[in-house]
C-alpha cells in the first residue's frame, strides 16, 4: 500500500513537470493507447478533456482531428487508416502541419524499445512567420539588387567607353559590353576568366606591366594597338585606377578604356595636312624665281627662233626647238605646283575623262619596259568631270611610273572607269560628299604595301625609293588634284598581292567638246601690234629684257620702268602711251596692283595687264583675290601676251 503511494507521488510529480514544459507531449504504448501526457498538449491542440485518460487509443485522437478538418476535404475514414498504419511501423518521424486557424505545429515523434513512441509538439507559427518574412525580404533585396545591376549594366553599356573590373590573378569580374565587344567575346564569357585569355597572350604581355603597377596602388595611364580580325589597326587608351580599402590593400581594379582609333586617324590627317600645307608655301617661293628664269629662258628662245643668218634654218630649228619645248614643260610643271600650293586647280573644265586615259595610255606605250601589260578599260564617253585635264593626265602618269616601279619583274598594270554612286556613309569615310562620282581605278600587281607604307603615301616627300630617285611629291601633288577637284582617293593594297588607288571625281553632265590650247593657238594667228607705245614695269632686268624683246617682236613699242615712282611719273606724262604691263611683286616698292590702280584712276585711257611668278600673289600684296585687270602667270608665250594686250587696247579705242 505503502508502495503504491509512492508510485503514485512519482508520476503526479513527473506530470507536474511535464506540464510545465511549453510543447505538447505524449507517450503511446505498442497498442497505440496513451499512457502519458501533459497540459501543453491539450492547450496547443485543443481537444477534449475526456480523452485525456490513460488507456485512449491514438485513432480517437486521430478522428477528432480528422473530422474538425485537420487533415483537409475527403474521406475521413481513409485518412484516419493510413495514419494508423503508418504509426504502427514506429519509425522516427517529424513533420509540419498547418491547421485550418493558421496555427503551425511540428510534430517530432521518436520509437521506443519495445513498442510505442514518444511525441512533442512544438507551436513554431511565429518562428515560421518570422522566416517567411525573412525570406520575403531577401527576395526583395535580391530583385532590388538584381535590378541595381541590370541598370548598372545598362548604363555601363551604353557609356561610350570600355568599362571593366579585374581582381588579382589578374582575373575579370566585371565588363560591360563595349568590352566584350573589342576583344570579341561577350560579357559572360570574360566573367571569372584570366585577363592573359581574354585580351591574348601577345597583348597581355605588352599590358601586364602596366597592370600590375596598377596593383601596387598607382593609377596608369597608356595606349595600345592591336589588329582587328581584318588587318587593320585599331588604338585603344587606357587608365587603371586602383580599388583600395583604408589600410592600403588592393583588392582590384578598375579598367577605363576610350577606343582611340578615329583621334588618331584625325591626328595623321591634321600631320598630313600641316605637311601639305608647309610644301605648298614652299613650293609657291620657289615658283616665283623658277618662273622668272624660265620667262628669260622662253623670251630668249623665242627670239633666237625668229633669227635668220648664217645658221640653217633646220639647224636652228632643230636644236632651239627642244630647248622651247623643255621650257614649256617646266612652265606646265610650275603651274601644276602653283595649283597645289594654292589649293585649286588651274584650268578646271568638263572633259570626258576616257579621252583624258586614252591619251595618258598613248604616252605610257612607249614609256613602259616590255615586261609590263598595259590595260585600259574606259570606252564610256558620257562619264565627265570638272577638272584640269592637263593635270589629270599628269596624275594618271604619276600613278603608272609608281606602278612600274612596284613591278621590276614585270606585271599587269590596268586603268578602268565607270560611274557610282556613294552613299553618306561610304562619302564620310572618304571625306567627301554623298552622291554621283567618275571612278577611275589604277591598279598593279606588283609588290603592295605594308599598312604603315599605306598611311603615309600621300604625305610631301615621303618615299620608298632610294635616295635621289624619288621626290615624294608624285603621290601627294595626286592626292592635292584629286582633292582640289572635290574629289577623294582611296588605296587597297597587300604585300605580294598589288595595289589599287581609286580616285573619286564628282560626275557633271558631259559638254560639247572643246579645242585643247593647242588646237586654239594653232587655229588663231598671234595679234601683233601697230607700234602702240607700251610702259614695261619690272624690277628684275633680265626678265625686263626679255619681256621687252616679245612686245617688240609682236610690234610694239616699249618703255622700261624699274620703279614704281619712274612708272607713275612716265603713265602721267606720256601723253602717247597706250597700255601698261607691270609686275605685281616688286620687294621694297609699292606692288604692282596699287600701282595699276592709282594710274587708272588719273589715267582712264590706259590700257593695263598684269603680270607675276607667285601662286598667290594676292596674299602678298596685301590685297583681296579680286582683281580688275586681267593677270599673266609667268613665263608666258607670244600668243597669250598678245590675247592679253589686244583685250586691253581695244577697249580704250
Amino acid at each position: 500500500m505503502e508502495e503504491t503511494q509512492q508510485l503514485k507521488t512519482q508520476l503526479d510529480l513527473m506530470q507536474a513537470a511535464l506540464d510545465h514544459i511549453n510543447q505538447g507531449f505524449s507517450v503511446f504504448d505498442a497498442d497505440l493507447q496513451l499512457i502519458a501526457w501533459n497540459r501543453g498538449l491539450w492547450e496547443m491542440l485543443d481537444f477534449p478533456q475526456k480523452l485525456a485518460r490513460r488507456g485512449t487509443h491514438l485513432e480517437a485522437f486521430l478522428r477528432v482531428n480528422a473530422e474538425r478538418g485537420e487533415y483537409g476535404p475527403g474521406d475521413i475514414e481513409g485518412k484516419i487508416a493510413r495514419r494508423l498504419e503508418r504509426a504502427k511501423l514506429f519509425e522516427p518521424h517529424y513533420f509540419e502541419r498547418i491547421r485550418p486557424n493558421g496555427q503551425v505545429i511540428a510534430v517530432s515523434g521518436t520509437p521506443l524499445p519495445r513498442g510505442g513512441f514518444v511525441t512533442t509538439y512544438s507551436d513554431v507559427t511565429v518562428d515560421r512567420h518570422r522566416q517567411e518574412k525573412l525570406e520575403r525580404t531577401v527576395e526583395e533585396r535580391t530583385r532590388a539588387l538584381r535590378q541595381s545591376e541590370d541598370w548598372l549594366r545598362l548604363v555601363t553599356d551604353n557609356i561610350p567607353a570600355l568599362i571593366a573590373y579585374l581582381s588579382p590573378g589578374p582575373v575579370f569580374r566585371f565588363a560591360n559590353r563595349r568590352y566584350a565587344d573589342w576583344f570579341g567575346q561577350s560579357v559572360a564569357s570574360i566573367t571569372g576568366r584570366p585577363a592573359s585569355e581574354v585580351v591574348g597572350a601577345d597583348l597581355f604581355k605588352i599590358l601586364e606591366p602596366h597592370i600590375e603597377r596598377a596593383f601596387q596602388g598607382n593609377a596608369v595611364s597608356y595606349e595600345y594597338e592591336r589588329k582587328r580580325p581584318d588587318g587593320t589597326s585599331a588604338y585603344m587608351r587606357s587608365t587603371l585606377i586602383p580599388d583600395m580599402t583604408q589600410d592600403g590593400r588592393t583588392l582590384g581594379i578598375f579598367v577605363l578604356s576610350l577606343d582611340a582609333t578615329d583621334q588618331k586617324q584625325a591626328e595623321a590627317a591634321l600631320v598630313q595636312s600641316q605637311r601639305m600645307d608647309a610644301v605648298g608655301k614652299l613650293t609657291g617661293g620657289l615658283a616665283h624665281d623658277f618662273n622668272n628664269l624660265l620667262a628669260i629662258l622662253m623670251g630668249n628662245l623665242l627670239s633666237l627662233s625668229r633669227m635668220e643668218g648664217a645658221v640653217a634654218k633646220d639647224t636652228l630649228d632643230g636644236k632651239l626647238s627642244p630647248m622651247l619645248e623643255a621650257t614649256k614643260r617646266g612652265s606646265d610643271l610650275i603651274q601644276r605646283l602653283l595649283a597645289f600650293s594654292r589649293g585649286k586647280a588651274i584650268d578646271p573644265q568638263t572633259v570626258a575623262l576616257a579621252d583624258v586615259i586614252a591619251s595618258a595610255g598613248r604616252l605610257l606605250e612607249g614609256s613602259l619596259p616590255s615586261s609590263i601589260e598595259l590595260k585600259l578599260s574606259a570606252t564610256d564617253t558620257d562619264i565627265a568631270a570638272c577638272i584640269d585635264p592637263t593635270q589629270m593626265e599628269t596624275a594618271l602618269i604619276n600613278l603608272a611610273f609608281n606602278a612600274r616601279d612596284a613591278m621590276p619583274e614585270g606585271g599587269v598594270l590596268t586603268m578602268s572607269l565607270d560611274q557610282t554612286v556613294l552613299p553618306p556613309q561610304d562619302a564620310d569615310d572618304l571625306g567627301t560628299a554623298p552622291g554621283a562620282y567618275a571612278r577611275i581605278t589604277v591598279g598593279d600587281t606588283g609588290s603592295g604595301m605594308d599598312e604603315d607604307t599605306r598611311l603615309k603615301v600621300f604625305e610631301p616627300f615621303f618615299t620608298t625609293k632610294n635616295f635621289g630617285t624619288g621626290s615624294g611629291l608624285g603621290l601627294s601633288m595626286v592626292y592635292g588634284f584629286i582633292r582640289q577637284s572635290g574629289g577623294a582617293i582611296q588605296v587597297s593594297s597587300a604585300l605580294g598581292v598589288g595595289t589599287y588607288l581609286t580616285l573619286h571625281l564628282p560626275l557633271v553632265p558631259r559638254a560639247a567638246p572643246a579645242a585643247t590650247g593647242s588646237e586654239a593657238g594653232a587655229a588663231a594667228a598671234v595679234k601683233r601690234g601697230r607700234g602702240e607705245l607700251l610702259l614695261l614695269v619690272e624690277d628684275d632686268p633680265d626678265v625686263a629684257s626679255t619681256v621687252t624683246d616679245q612686245l617688240q617682236n609682236l610690234g610694239y613699242s616699249v618703255l622700261q620702268a624699274e620703279s614704281a615712282d619712274d612708272a607713275r611719273a612716265l603713265a602721267l606724262d606720256l601723253p602717247d602711251l597706250r597700255g601698261v604691263l607691270s609686275d605685281i611683286i616688286m620687294p621694297g616698292q609699292i606692288n604692282g596692283l596699287a600701282l595699276a590702280r592709282e594710274i587708272r584712276r588719273k589715267r582712264t585711257d590706259l590700257g593695263i595687264a598684269l603680270m607675276s611668278g607667285y601662286a598667290d600673289w594676292s596674299a602678298l600684296a596685301g590685297q583681296d583675290s579680286t582683281c580688275e585687270f586681267p593677270v599673266l602667270a609667268k613665263p608666258f608665250a607670244d600668243d597669250q601676251l598678245a590675247d592679253t594686250l589686244q583685250r586691253i587696247l581695244a577697249t580704250k579705242r
